[in-house]
């Protein structure tokens, strides 16, 4: 009964300062789309919502889906808590655009409750998806209670240390220069502006200037293609480094043009694609992988791991890419007529 009437006692505390505590969100630097413009994408993110607002969220203290299948260990439970995820960003942006504290207090149970509940694991490809609590975090850190702030600001601040500390003890594996890092540099990025910290945010330039380096090739070809022969690990190498590229915007700096002394860069990896997701061009997908996994999902029959690549899986890449070039956006609004609604309504 207590904890029912703090919530409704929030609710009520925020409901009367939104247009102070609120507007001050807004504007903290998180989000560049105004929340007029970001009005536009309210029916279909309150769509998503509303079969949400009454439910429990559902944490785990571990996931795992890297390197598994459909039905094997904890795969299946993973993928249903994680759904949690994009649902507490949804109510951050839904909250943000209208102010509705509805919205704000889903999207505060939400993160406390997973912020109390998982321990990282330190591997990026299980904890990529939490960038959206990250973002939830962002929008919603203002008007957070002292106490819960401090909380959630200390969890992301070990969460990215720590991600520092496994970079440093690396071995040299691939996944240190490959697709399994730029997720890392995200995340890192991420958690860095989120927290409005300097030091972190330092760090984060080094770690995505080291793997533009050591990951893109003059030309624009990526490790990733070299091992997989997939464009769908282009995709998914280069997404992650534009999230992180975008972030650093935050703080008035621009990684996406940012090249190495040998000429590498995030913007001409992506051009590097730009020929396959306009259908100039076409590649058969995994023909030459030299991971023994791509073909046991083959084998498994998921979408994507056989046949010709799909350009529209570019989709939401060429949408966050044309926050940073916007002459990519036609192309972008070619592969999906409307943006993420992450973007649309916060512009990452």
């Amino acid at each position: 009964m207590k904890r029912q009437g703090y919530i409704l006692g929030f609710v009520l505390c925020a409901a009367g300062v939104w247009t102070a505590s609120g507007a001050r969100a807004a504007d903290n630097g998180w989000c560049p789309v105004a929340p007029e413009q970001a009005r536009e994408g309210l029916p279909s993110v309150l769509a998503a919502l509303r079969s949400r607002q009454d439910q429990a969220p559902s944490p785990l203290p571990h996931v795992h889906t890297e390197g598994t299948l459909p039905r094997q260990g904890i795969y299946d439970a993973s993928m249903a808590a994680k759904k949690d995820l994009p649902g507490m960003q949804d109510a951050a942006l839904a909250w943000r655009a209208k102010g509705e504290t509805n919205w704000l207090a889903l999207a505060q149970r939400y993160l406390m409750v997973w912020v109390g509940t998982y321990r990282p694991s330190y591997n990026p490809i299980d904890e990529t998806g939490f960038d959206t609590l990250i973002e939830t975090y962002a929008i919603i850190k203002d008007v957070l209670p002292a106490q819960e702030r401090t909380h959630a600001h200390q969890f992301l601040e070990d969460w990215a240390r720590g991600y520092l500390q496994s970079i440093d003890e690396r071995n040299h594996r691939a996944i240190w220069v490959n697709n399994w890092q730029s997720h890392r540099v995200k995340l890192v990025t991420l958690m860095a502006v989120a927290l409005d910290d300097p030091e972190l945010f330092n760090a984060a330039r080094q770690l995505f200037q080291r793997q533009i380096a050591a990951n893109i090739n003059p030309n624009g070809e990526t490790q990733d293609f070299g091992d997989r022969d997939a464009l769908h690990y282009v995709v998914y190498d280069l997404q992650p480094l534009v999230q992180a590229a975008l972030a650093a915007q935050r703080r008035g700096e621009d990684w996406y043009h940012w090249r190495t002394a040998e000429d590498a860069s995030l913007e001409k990896a992506v051009a590097w694609l730009t020929p396959y997701v306009s259908e100039e061009r076409t590649h058969e997908e995994f023909v030459h992988s030299h991971v023994r996994f791509d073909a046991m999902r083959a084998q498994a029959g998921l979408k994507g791991f056989t046949g010709l690549f799909d350009p529209h899986a570019a989709a939401a890449l060429y949408w966050l890419a044309s926050r940073a070039d916007p002459a990519l956006e036609p192309l972008a609004r070619s592969l999906s007529s409307k943006p993420p609604l992450s973007v649309s309504m916060c512009g990452l």
